[in-house]
């Protein structure tokens, strides 16, 4: 499963969660992204 991510105070946020309420249970801010694993690279040719 994916997990979000506080903008504030940038710890992680349990999917479960979020579904119920979209606020950081740690400090209180509306703001949460969703973090990428791995970011992959194209070189073109």
């Amino acid at each position: 499963m994916s997990a979000y991510k506080c903008f504030m105070c940038n710890k992680t946020i349990d999917v479960n969660y979020i579904k119920k309420k979209v606020r950081c249970i740690y400090c209180g801010s509306k703001i949460l992204f969703k973090s990428r694993e791995t970011a992959t690279k194209v070189i073109a040719r």
